[in-house]
């Protein structure tokens, strides 16, 4: 797991500052090249089962910004193969608890690794915070759907049904 770290939010609310400090993501540089999956509002299609290969081999990075402030991300400097989105789910941490797709870093990973069908993985990211269980509750029905899926157009598919 790997992160760039724009410096946009409150570090002590901050879980991918968490997960880094305790060893669990690694933090990238701006122009750094990931060569796994990158979760990013600048994605062009969903995450899906079909990323679980590349994950699993290159890994799973987030871009970790403030959702007030995506305007200042420098998103031409955050390079790498896969950029992806994550489909409609709804946050559970306590900064923005009950908003559909505003998803704290730890949140994005534990979704992304889910829906991949490593949700062990998930489980384990997730589990390093006392609100993390009910993000699983929260979107069980979702996470189920879209963990069925095979491609990314059948997650859109499966969302968008849902919605």
């Amino acid at each position: 797991l790997a992160m760039w770290d724009l410096g946009q939010c409150d570090r002590r609310r901050c879980t991918g500052t968490r997960l880094a400090r305790q060893g669990l993501v690694r933090e990238l540089r701006l122009g750094q090249t990931f060569p796994g999956v990158i979760l990013s509002p600048a994605g062009q299609r969903s995450v899906s089962p079909e990323d679980a290969a590349l994950i699993r081999s290159r890994g799973l990075a987030v871009v970790d910004c403030s959702w007030n402030r995506l305007d200042d991300v420098p998103f031409g400097r955050i390079k790498g193969a896969a950029p992806r989105l994550l489909p409609f789910l709804v946050a559970a941490n306590p900064v923005n608890y009950g908003r559909p797709c505003k998803l704290s870093c730890a949140e994005a990973f534990a979704a992304a690794l889910f829906i991949c069908g490593l949700r062990e993985e998930a489980v384990a990211v997730l589990s390093r915070f006392k609100w993390g269980h009910s993000f699983f509750s929260t979107n069980a029905e979702l996470l189920a759907r879209y963990g069925t899926c095979a491609t990314a157009a059948a997650v859109i598919a499966a969302q968008n049904d849902y919605l």
